[in-house]
């Protein structure tokens, strides 16, 4: 007897504080163009489950004319609605730039030069449908791109500004210069040296060469004396030091180039960023980076020479990229 049937809705476990009992849902069939139906929800899974991360939500349906199967596919719309008196900023999702780590807006500016527009980090909340609530980072009443956000982070990244695809260009206390002694700078000296070789040997496609690099730079970064930093510079080292440890744990077990090459991006970020802030070395150092890396999201590296030599593709795409920005 199909008379009455179940419609049985996975609800996302991002989206469950939004879904309630009772709650209507307005759904379409997929095989069924043009059929629209609704019905309100009786029952929701009090359970997860851990491999999809969806729990289930029932609608009760009266099946006129048998038109609903078992195991048809439907699709289900839930109006949710901020509390009355919620303050929260909600802004559209194509306004949100999200790298997993970091979420940023472009904030309108005028001035007398004319409109421009700058990027700010935000702290996004729920998603809700199409939007986003921003737990903070914006104002009611501030203006922002809504569209368009990538060609705008692009054009930033182009003239040397804070951008997403550009995080050694953040602006950040953590990049701020920070005066270390000669010691130090000596001590890092075989970090560079043994981050360079990873460099040019990535450039090369030569995965033994560039492991044992990498092996090299670990060992070297586990050798600095941390009493040679004090004060905030002590904290500072402390933090790359952290971070470089993790990023090559198992770099000597690697099997493939590719995932050497993944290592490599975590660790630029800290090269970078530690000399920007420690300005430990006498020569000059270029910032480069290749728009096309990490999937198109660009990635950085950092180069004693202003030749581009793009260790991310090696001979592929040898010359892909650009300088940035210059250490002296």
């Amino acid at each position: 007897d199909l008379s009455n049937v179940w419609a049985l809705f996975d609800v996302y476990e991002t989206d469950m504080q939004w879904i309630k009992k009772g709650d209507k849902v307005e759904f379409s069939i997929q095989s069924l163009p043009g059929y629209e139906h609704e019905g309100r929800i009786d029952f929701i899974d009090p359970v997860i489950d851990p491999k999809t991360r969806v729990a289930k939500a029932r609608v009760e349906l009266v099946n006129k004319d048998n038109v609903l199967k078992p195991e048809m596919f439907i699709t289900g719309l839930v109006e949710a609605k901020l509390p009355v008196k919620s303050t929260a900023v909600v802004v559209p999702k194509s306004a949100v730039m999200w790298t997993g780590k970091r979420s940023a807006v472009y904030i309108k500016s005028s001035s007398d030069q004319g409109i421009q527009f700058v990027m700010r980090e935000v702290t996004l909340g729920p998603g809700l449908g199409d939007s986003y609530v921003i737990e903070s980072g914006l104002e009611e009443g501030e203006e922002i791109a809504v569209n368009g956000t990538f060609s705008i982070d692009a054009a930033a990244q182009l003239a040397g500004k804070p951008s997403m695809m550009s995080p050694s260009m953040e602006k950040s206390t953590d990049n701020e210069k920070t005066t270390i002694g000669q010691k130090a700078k000596d001590a890092l000296t075989p970090m560079y040296e043994a981050y360079f070789e990873l460099k040019n040997s990535l450039t090369k496609d030569d995965f033994s060469k560039s492991q044992k690099a990498g092996v090299n730079l670990k060992t070297a970064a586990s050798k600095v004396n941390m009493t040679l930093f004090s004060g905030e510079s002590h904290s500072k080292w402390m933090q790359y030091s952290g971070t470089l440890e993790k990023a090559l744990l198992h770099v000597e077990h690697i099997k493939d180039i590719e995932e050497l090459r993944k290592i490599f991006q975590s660790v630029s970020i800290t090269m970078i960023n530690m000399t920007q802030s420690f300005i430990p070395l006498k020569q000059t150092v270029f910032v480069q980076h290749c728009p096309m890396a990490d999937n198109n999201k660009g990635a950085d590296w950092l180069s004693n020479e202003k030749e581009i030599k793009n260790p991310y593709f090696g001979s592929s795409m040898l010359t892909c990229g650009e300088v940035t920005s210059v250490i002296k």
